[in-house]
């Protein structure tokens, strides 16, 4: 007998475990493992451990055949545990826990012993197979008589969203939570919505009025059919995110926005307002009253005061724009900061990212010379509501501009800043490319680049139309160490090294890198998202979960996690609303993995080392200071087991005991 035996024989004569009988389903995956592994081989040799009652071999247990097969045979021998011999229990241990739960047996009293991939694929020679099938099979069989009928709990469950960011993603993913029938609370920053379109003229590839293609998803989230279903919150910052999936508790703070909505949006108080800013709506390049819009054309369709700038913040009564509104209480001085707790099923983090700051790359130009603009910057420069009224002129001498050069992949693809593609830059330069000679045809444009990307149907046309037109030149460069701008006399100087000619250009146009957010850090903290190494938000898995992150119940939706465009934006928010309406059921309830860790709460001291080593935070300290693992949370990593001083936190289903009999039988 072996050593395992022996043990397993003392430990039942010592009335540690009862005597269990094991039924053992081998499944020749249609000969792929019987032909490298012989069953009738394998019966033959595990047919000396006491706790076997019987070998069965199948044929493609995982088909509905075989399944239908394996819950007859379980009804027939009923076996108190079972081992099913096949292949990665990754693909198939859930298919085959549901036949067990069809039965009387509990689903987590199986065990798969994974012979197809961790065996018949690695194990060329036919003995040596054989035997670490065997081995494999008695480990097996040892660690499931240590197994524990668990049971799944069903927790009810809050259906209610909340949804950060109103941006092309974000407001997507509301309108298709809210025609789900979910109520859900959008939260933005700022004091309008839509994000980056509304402020473009126009989008590649189709060059479409950008602010024409999103409002009327506004129109829909302000005063559609579902509007009820959506709270919007403008002005407001997440505070504190306390819960798990279905039962969050998120704190909101909600700015003072000094008007409230009794106004019109007739624009009367504006003129009279003496205070006067630089508007960080056209990047700084015009001014603003201290209360006005943003933008012509900004929704929701109110002004808002900026205090900071506002006289009264300098001691000074000043009532010039309550006085000229023809609304009573449309403007209120009195307007308090709101401290707001909302309850959420399900978070999605929609906030967008922003562009690589240009003061990085001082050779460049961009701050120090008239006439060189960020891709941003040149787009309010292009459009209706911008500081120029859509005019392609210099703001400082009136004068348009006759030539035009853009530099590629500011920040992008270079080890010292960013080692990835932005994707969108190439297609956005060229529609400046268009927008440029639709208003001033005779213009020359230079494109510095370092590779071509037009990804989608309409990329490639795009950026060939471009390149065709007898105005429009493109020079590869290497790096942006070999270029330099600089001043002369009324033109700007762009020397490229390596090329004997020095460009002369009236204007400059860098195309800066897709980067994080400033709130990405801040609520990536908060919240417990993890962030991937460009500090982007982090997918479950990028290719085949791209909307969930590790921490369940919290959605990504648009560029927050990775550069993209509207179209990819907009439907990764669609993408979200779906997968949110799958999960989070109204009404229901959700059932719990009860795979997780628990804790002896009697013996636990609360010194506190598992806490801060959970990857998914579902152990929190309890006002008696002893660590508490929430169940929702919790998906059975087992860190915190491996890490307890005090061997008080075990690990449901993967108990020590169970993973030492599995030791032993695999090395008997």
């Amino acid at each position: 007998m072996h050593s395992c035996d022996t043990r397993v024989t003392h430990l039942i004569a010592q009335g540690e475990i009862a005597v269990m009988g094991v039924g053992v389903y081998f499944c020749t995956c249609g000969g792929i493992i019987s032909q490298q592994v012989d069953p009738q081989r394998i019966e033959r040799l595990i047919r000396d451990i006491p706790e076997v009652s019987y070998m069965e071999t199948m044929d493609f247990m995982c088909a509905e055949e075989g399944k239908t097969a394996l819950e007859e045979d379980l009804a027939r021998r009923q076996p108190h545990r079972v081992v099913i011999a096949a292949c990665s229990p990754r693909e198939h241990e859930n298919g085959f826990r549901e036949v067990l739960a069809r039965g009387t047996l509990n689903p987590y009293c199986m065990q798969m012993a994974n012979i197809r991939e961790q065996v018949t694929w690695v194990t060329p020679d036919p003995e040596q197979a054989l035997t670490k099938a065997v081995a494999i099979i008695r480990g097996a069989v040892a660690r499931v008589q240590r197994h524990e009928p668990l049971l799944r709990e069903s927790l009810q469950v809050c259906p209610d969203v909340l949804v950060v960011g109103a941006g092309p993603a974000g407001l997507k993913a509301a309108l298709g939570l809210a025609r789900g029938g979910r109520t859900v609370t959008l939260v933005e920053k700022g004091p309008v919505i839509g994000g980056m379109p509304v402020r473009m003229n126009t989008v590649f590839p189709g060059l479409e009025c950008g602010s024409c293609m999103v409002e009327p998803m506004l129109d829909d989230v302000l005063h559609g059919n579902h509007a009820t279903a959506i709270t919007l919150l403008t002005l407001a910052d997440i505070e504190e995110v306390a819960g798990y999936f279905g039962n969050f508790l998120v704190q909101v703070t909600r700015r003072p926005r000094y008007v409230t909505t009794d106004c019109i949006g007739c624009g009367e108080c504006i003129p009279v307002c003496p205070a006067m800013t630089a508007n960080e709506f056209n990047c700084d390049m015009d001014q603003r009253h201290a209360i006005d819009f943003p933008f012509a054309g900004a929704l929701p369709n109110l002004p808002f005061l900026d205090m900071k700038v506002c006289v009264r913040s300098q001691g000074i009564e000043c009532r010039k724009c309550q006085e000229a509104c023809p609304v009573e209480n449309a403007i209120d001085f009195s307007d308090p900061q709101e401290h707001l707790t909302l309850h959420a099923g399900a978070i999605v983090l929609a906030i967008g990212a922003q562009q690589e700051a240009c003061s990085l790359f001082p050779d460049l130009g961009h701050g120090r010379f008239p006439g060189v603009f960020d891709s941003f910057e040149f787009e309010r420069l292009l459009a209706h509501n911008g500081p120029t009224g859509g005019n392609l002129r210099f703001l400082h001498t009136e004068r348009p501009p006759k030539s035009f050069l853009m530099i590629h992949c500011v920040g992008s693809m270079e080890s010292n800043y960013r080692d990835y593609c932005s994707a969108t830059c190439c297609l956005n330069a060229f529609k400046f490319n268009r927008q440029i000679h639709d208003l001033i045809p005779d213009a020359q444009v230079v494109h510095l680049f370092r590779e071509w990307v037009a990804p989608g149907k309409g990329g490639h046309s795009l950026l060939q139309k471009g390149l065709q037109s007898p105005q429009t030149r493109a020079i590869r460069y290497s790096s942006l160490d070999d270029l330099r701008v600089s001043r002369a006399d009324s033109h700007l100087q762009v020397q490229v090294h390596g090329l004997a000619e020095t460009i002369l250009t009236d204007m400059v146009i860098l195309c800066p890198a897709t980067v994080p957010g400033e709130d990405h850090s801040r609520l990536g903290k908060l919240m417990e998202v993890a962030r991937d190494r460009y500090g982007f938000f982090a997918e479950l898995h990028n290719r085949t979960d791209a909307t969930q992150t590790r921490i369940r119940g919290i959605y990504l939706a648009g560029a927050c996690q990775s550069p993209m465009d509207l179209q990819q934006s907009m439907s990764q928010g669609m993408a979200v609303s779906g997968h949110v309406l799958s999960e989070l059921i109204a009404g229901g309830t959700m059932s719990l993995e009860p795979i997780t860790a628990v804790i002896e709460h009697e013996r636990c001291s609360g010194c506190g080392t598992c806490l801060p080593l959970c990857p998914f935070k579902a152990i929190q300290r309890q006002d008696h200071g002893k660590a508490r693992i929430n169940p929702v949370l919790c998906m059975g990593c087992g860190t915190c087991v491996a890490a307890c001083p005090g061997g008080v936190i075990k690990g449901n289903h993967f108990t020590h005991a169970a993973i030492m009999a599995e030791i032993e039988g695999v090395l008997a």
